[in-house]
């Protein structure tokens, strides 16, 4: 098939090249001009592992571009919208004016009986609204909602092995036709046996901010118990080894520590609040405020723990944070716990250094006052303490031992839980967590 990609950020250019990968004719259309020359050049725009081969691949084969011009989607069996949605400055909805933009450029080009599949994360009623006007314009031209469920550091597995397919599909006679079409879209997908949910718009448009709030409750539900943990002595991570046994509750996504970040949980559950408060359904997400409030809660316990740990004052001293992007395996940084911290240890007159294998350049060009250094051994040279914030396999193993002979004094603060506590402390080192004792 002949497809276009309508935005070539990390959801459109990971699905432009994924789609190129199982046969398809892509071209991905963005208006940055820049990002656009990267990807024709196969430079990734950004970090994501497996996704720089998979574009100098498809690349080469021929059956991938892109362009900064929306003519070239002419001609397109199916028009994949993949264009951000931030949330709105001062606000908790979402900002739609790329999609309303992509949109309007899209219908200059869109025939009858070509497909306009969104898979950005938009507020229920946006894709009614959206096929309202593009039935107004091009009569007969398809709209369908095909939420994504990509995982930062997976999005190429994700892409070409999702766990399962969502169609959104119209109610008004052209369903059959837009679930043929993506069908063949992800044709070898589907004949794996790939689970698919055929459904309605608002469902769909729900499915991937469901998905999202109730990952974000199961994290901040953990944090929480650390707050409890730390007010009786008890042990956060055994206890959500014992509660994860249940298969009901499992042990995903139970790790306590400095909480979530990045470009989706932290917009989406707000912006999914915002939208139930349209609807006048406000109340149905009132625990969503509660657990955004203790996902920030864990960056102001996290400065704290660090001034308890430094004798009771952060002034002047030197403090080595491992980690800027909100999680390992990708170079994000919105909305970034570890940054965060740094910023607020910095005000408060530590002298922070910080590293992060693949986030530097993004850090530094958003937080330039911060002081960064290429690996975790200069970020730690005469430091009196060493904060764990992003937990990258390179920081999970690092030898302590080794390690401590580039510090002041061996204090580390494990913000992920992701250290082998026994053998931080068997090497000389203080270990402190958040929801577990002192080590």
């Amino acid at each position: 098939m002949r497809i276009a990609v309508i935005g070539c950020g990390y959801l459109g250019a990971v699905h432009a090249a994924s789609m190129a990968e199982i046969g398809h004719e892509v071209v991905g259309i963005d208006v940055d001009e820049r990002k656009v020359a990267a990807l024709r050049d196969a430079r990734a725009p950004f970090y994501e592992p497996g996704f720089e081969d998979l574009l100098q691949r498809t690349l080469g084969t021929g059956r991938l571009s892109f362009s900064t011009d929306m003519a070239d989607a002419t001609g397109a069996q199916v028009h994949f919208l993949c264009v951000g949605t931030p949330q709105k400055h001062g606000e908790y909805g979402a900002d739609l004016r790329y999609v309303d933009a992509a949109v309007e450029s899209l219908l200059e080009v869109l025939q009858p009986g070509e497909l306009l599949a969104g898979k950005s994360t938009v507020p229920v009623g946006t894709a009614a609204r959206l096929a309202e006007l593009v039935d107004g314009k091009v009569p007969g031209a398809l709209v369908a909602w095909n939420p994504e469920f990509l995982r930062e550091g997976f999005a190429v597995e994700d892409t070409l092995h999702p766990d399962r397919l969502v169609y959104g599909l119209p109610a008004d006679g052209y369903g059959e036709a837009a679930e043929r079409l993506l069908d063949e879209v992800y044709a070898p997908i589907v004949a794996r046996g790939t689970p698919k949910v055929t459904t309605d718009y608002a469902t769909a448009e729900m499915v991937k901010t469901a998905a999202n709030s109730f990952l974000a409750t199961k994290i901040s539900f953990i944090n929480a118990m650390a707050e409890l943990c730390e007010a009786t002595g008890a042990d956060v991570k055994l206890l959500a080894d014992a509660i994860g046994y249940d298969d009901r509750i499992g042990r995903k996504f139970l790790n306590a520590g400095l909480g979530f970040g990045g470009g989706c949980l932290p917009k989406d559950i707000r912006a999914f609040m915002a939208r139930a408060g349209e609807l006048g359904a406000d109340q149905a997400l009132t625990f969503l405020r509660e657990v955004d409030n203790i996902n920030m809660r864990r960056r102001i316990r996290m400065v704290e723990l660090a001034r308890e740990v430094l004798d009771g004052s952060l002034l002047g001293k030197k403090v080595a944070v491992l980690g800027a992007a909100f999680k390992p395996d990708s170079d994000d940084i919105r909305d970034s716990p570890a940054l965060n911290v740094a910023q607020q240890l910095q005000l408060q007159g530590a002298v922070v250094r910080v590293t992060d294998p693949a986030a530097i350049e993004n850090s530094r060009r958003e937080w330039p006052h911060l002081d960064y250094t290429s690996t975790p051994e200069e970020a730690a040279a005469g430091a009196d303490a060493v904060l764990v914030l992003t937990e990258w396999r390179q920081y999970r193993e690092l030898d302590p031992v080794a390690f401590g002979q580039h510090v002041r004094q061996k204090r580390v603060l494990d913000g992920r839980n992701a250290l082998d506590r026994e053998a931080w402390t068997s090497a000389g080192w203080t270990y402190r967590a958040l929801g577990r004792r002192a080590g």
